[in-house]
């Protein structure tokens, strides 16, 4: 769980220049006091009355220096000397001493922060987000790094330094009366304690305010990326009945509960403020009658006691922002808490750093088995050998285990019992960064970035030459449409490729795959969702690959698994059929039946 000191870290990079800025704020808020307090001395010199010792021994100092006479002019030309040096001298450094530090701490920690939030989401597993969209964790994160940024600066060069200025108010008091000083004290103590026991009620509950916001962002983004869904449905009433529904609860948090607690709050901070000022303003101007201060303590007393109950106000405000604030801010602490997964890279090491390896695309599941839930397994005594070049399609009904395999290969889970092996290795024993690099997939669904078709084909090789990439291109039969888009390679392709079709999506990814020249190449559905014209395509591009290279094929249509070397059967997470296209349709098992299902529902069709 993610605690106050973890907000206080947040800034650990910088703490000497976060102490050096707090400390001439506090110093320039304190200064401020020297004008209040001269002004009182020159009311004591106007009025004939003495003033206090120390300044009297400054004053004859002075004197001495300039060799004159003790007066009444001098104490006054040295009193308005004090004023501008700590006003108009202290104007032009007071930005460059205090304010500057304040947000270039907080634009540097937001930098420094925003990479390490990145790398953690590059380095936690992939069940974090089959139970997170992009949504949620993009708020989380957007909300807990815009509010450390803008609270730094109101709570170290303002909250701070006004505490500080009040403890000096304080201070000044005690050494005129006492008495005025513990009053001052007391009523202080009171109202502190009172709005940090109320604040505290407050912060749990913009807690809960935090997660039905994050809910509400989360459902937004679903509507956002399903919104093709959404019109096909027509859905677009029932979704802005249920946000609106979402908003009205947030409403009634806002509102009826936390706004209305900042309000009775601030209600009785305000009645017991003005009840203190009058107080001590009371309790001074008796003090003056009785002769115990001069008339200038007295005017220095009622200015200083008043400016601070006037900070009360404003270090309140701060108060309430930050509380506004914690719970977004304790919550993105709790995310980079989140353990990274088994398999992530070290994102710090250079690119040197990391194995290059060659593998004859030999892969072993040795005895595997595998559940996402310890008690409910998925893949059990998985035993399969893919020799060296071999194609080899891995086809069952949904829910067989077919995709969670190819999760194994590629390390996102690693089995409970069992091994992979490739050329001999178990792949938990290989850098991981290393071994992908050496797998490439081809996805059901394939992943386009928003930037030209040339990007996104050098995605995964950036030093891929121009010549690889008609080659690839070639192969894959991306060079049959690239010719129609308005800029060829250098096309905009949109966010998600939604300017390509899934034919041209899908032909792109096999291309892409290509270039990083695998040992081991897995198509995972490739054709699945594709018109008839589109998968005949795919499956010439598929055909051309196959025997240059370890090919895995997953496919519910077995019309793309026939040239297969070898044809895996799974059933309920078990190996129930091996062999070619010929030697399972002669054995009359599973395979005869799945293929003579589709085979009718083809005619039918």
């Amino acid at each position: 769980m993610a605690n106050f000191l973890d907000l206080v870290r947040y800034f650990r990079s910088y703490w000497s220049l976060a102490i050096f800025s707090i400390a001439m704020s506090s110093l320039f808020e304190i200064i401020d006091l020297v004008v209040p307090y001269t002004i009182g001395q020159l009311l004591n010199v106007l009025s004939n009355q003495a003033i206090d010792a120390p300044l009297q021994l400054f004053t004859n100092q002075i004197a001495t220096l300039a060799q004159q006479p003790p007066s009444q002019s001098l104490s006054v030309a040295v009193l308005l000397g004090i004023i501008f040096v700590v006003t108009v001298v202290r104007a032009p450094l007071q930005p460059w001493l205090s304010h500057w530090f304040h947000w270039d701490i907080a634009l540097r920690s937001r930098r420094d922060h925003t990479g390490r939030t990145i790398a953690k989401i590059l380095t936690l597993p992939l069940e974090f987000y089959d139970e997170n969209n992009a949504g949620r964790i993009a708020g989380r994160v957007a909300r807990g790094l815009s509010n450390h940024t803008w609270t730094y600066p109101e709570i170290s060069g303002q909250m701070i330094p006004k505490i500080l200025r009040v403890v000096g108010i304080f201070v000044l008091i005690l050494v005129i009366d006492w008495r005025i000083a513990i009053l001052f004290l007391l009523s202080f103590v009171v109202i502190l304690w009172f709005t940090w026991k109320t604040l505290k009620q407050l912060i749990t509950k913009e807690e809960v305010l935090d997660r039905y916001e994050e809910n509400t962002e989360s459902r937004t983004s679903e509507i956002i990326t399903n919104i093709k869904t959404v019109k096909a449905f027509a859905t677009e009433a029932k979704e802005l009945q249920r946000q609106q529904e979402r908003l009205q609860r947030q409403f009634k948090i806002v509102s009826l509960r936390i706004h209305k607690g900042y309000t009775i709050l601030f209600t009785w901070q305000r009645f017991v403020i003005q009840t203190s000022v009058f107080v001590v303003l009371a309790l001074t101007l008796w003090a003056t009658l009785q002769g115990q201060i001069s008339l200038g303590h007295f005017i220095t007393t009622l200015t200083v006691s008043s400016m601070a109950y006037a900070e009360l106000e404003p270090i309140s405000g701060l108060a309430e922002v930050f509380a506004r604030r914690y719970a977004s801010m304790q919550r993105l602490h709790q995310f980079m808490k989140l353990p990274v997964g088994d398999d992530s890279a070290n994102l710090a090491d250079p690119p040197e750093a990391v194995r290059h390896y060659r593998f004859t695309g030999k892969v072993h599941f040795d005895r595997i088995y595998f559940g996402y839930d310890a008690d409910r397994p998925v893949l059990q005594d998985i035993n399969l050998l893919i020799e060296p070049y071999q194609t080899v399609a891995l086809v069952g009904r949904s829910g067989s285990g077919k995709s969670t395999m190819v999760k194994l290969l590629f390390r996102y889970f690693d089995p409970q019992q069992g091994r992979i092996l490739i050329d001999g290795q178990d792949t938990r024993s290989l850098d991981i960064t290393g071994y992908r690099r050496r797998l490439a997939i081809v996805h059901q669904e394939v992943d386009v970035f928003n930037g030209t078709l040339l990007d996104n084909l050098k995605y995964g090789n950036p030093l891929v030459t121009f010549e690889e990439i008609e080659k690839a291109c070639q192969i894959a039969r991306v060079d049959e449409f690239i010719h129609l888009l308005p800029n060829g390679y250098y096309t905009v392709v949109g966010e998600r490729g939604v300017r390509l079709s899934g034919g041209q999506r899908q032909r792109l990814g096999i291309a892409r795959a290509l270039l990083m020249n695998p040992d081991v190449l897995v198509f995972d559905e490739a054709t699945s969702s594709l018109d008839y014209e589109s998968e005949r395509s795919i499956q010439l591009a598929m055909r051309s690959i196959l025997g240059t290279r370890t090919t895995i094929i997953i496919a519910h249509r077995l019309s793309t698994v026939r040239e297969a070397d070898k044809i895996v059967v799974l059933d309920q997470g078990r190996i129930l059929e091996v062999g070619s296209h010929e030697q399972l349709l002669t054995r009359g098992g599973i395979y005869h039946r799945l293929h003579t299902l589709q085979e009718t529902g083809e005619l039918l069709a």
